[in-house]
This record gives C-alpha cells, sequence and structure tokens, in this order.
C-alpha cells in the first residue's frame, strides 16, 4: 500500500483548529485593549496623514470582529481576509521603519506582525476545518 498521498484529515483538521485559535486568541488581545484604551493613536496617525480618522474604526473590524469569526470557524476565508489587510496597513502606517532593522536579540523587529501576517494568509488558504460552526464544506470555510 502507498502511503505518500494518503491524507490524514483528522490531524489537517486539528491543525487548522490550532492555527485559527491561536491566530484569534492573540489578536483579541489587541482588540480588547483597544475596546478599552481607544484607538486614539491610530485616528491621530490617520488625521497626520490626511485620511479620514473614521477609517481607523476598522481596527475593530480587524482586530475584534473577524478574529471572533476566525475562531468560532464561521466565515473563516473572509475574516482571514481582512486580518491580512488590517495587518498590512498596521504595517504600513506604524512599522515602515522597522521593515529592514533586527531587534534586541537578533530576530526580526516585524516577527510578531509578520506571524500575524503569514498565519491569517494560511488561515485564507486552508479555511477552518471540520471543527467550525461553519463546517468543512461551509460555503467561506
Amino acid at each position: 500500500m502507498e502511503t505518500s498521498n494518503v491524507l490524514h484529515p483528522a490531524t489537517d483538521d486539528q491543525g487548522k483548529l490550532l492555527l485559527r485559535v491561536l491566530l484569534a486568541v492573540l489578536l483579541l488581545f489587541h482588540g480588547v485593549s483597544k475596546l478599552i484604551g481607544g484607538i486614539g493613536m491610530i485616528t491621530g496617525m490617520l488625521d497626520k496623514l490626511g485620511i479620514p480618522h473614521v477609517v481607523g474604526y476598522g481596527v475593530y473590524v480587524g482586530e475584534v470582529i473577524a478574529p471572533l469569526l476566525i475562531l468560532v470557524g464561521l466565515f473563516t476565508r473572509a475574516a482571514a481576509l481582512v486580518v491580512v489587510i488590517n495587518m498590512i496597513v498596521a504595517l504600513m502606517l506604524v512599522h515602515t521603519k522597522q521593515f529592514f532593522t533586527l531587534n534586541e536579540t537578533g530576530g526580526w523587529a516585524l516577527e510578531l506582525q509578520g506571524m500575524y501576517l503569514g498565519a491569517a494568509v494560511a488561515v485564507a488558504l486552508l479555511g477552518a476545518g471540520r471543527y467550525s460552526l461553519g463546517g468543512a464544506a461551509g460555503r467561506f470555510n
């Protein structure tokens, strides 16, 4: 019996669940922080760039609503794409000076943001899996 093409759907779905939970929970810390402390820093940056500060409220979508959808596995691919956009905007607004720098321990200064972005792209490509409200065959999962 050839085993090179044998799929392991149970472990695939477990991996998708783990990736979803880690991405969503870790992003939710940032979202809850902004719910508690506000988004004044973000709207201030947008105002300086001539972008209406109302755009800053999109951070709540990218750091609260989308992670909650990812966590429960509902509209997972679309929610992950929202996180991707959110991370790209964050990188462009806040972190452009750090793109080619290292942190004090020798790692990339943007490794956390890079992991969030990469994990969101992976979730968008992989979908939620069967351990989700939308189910493995869900339209956007």
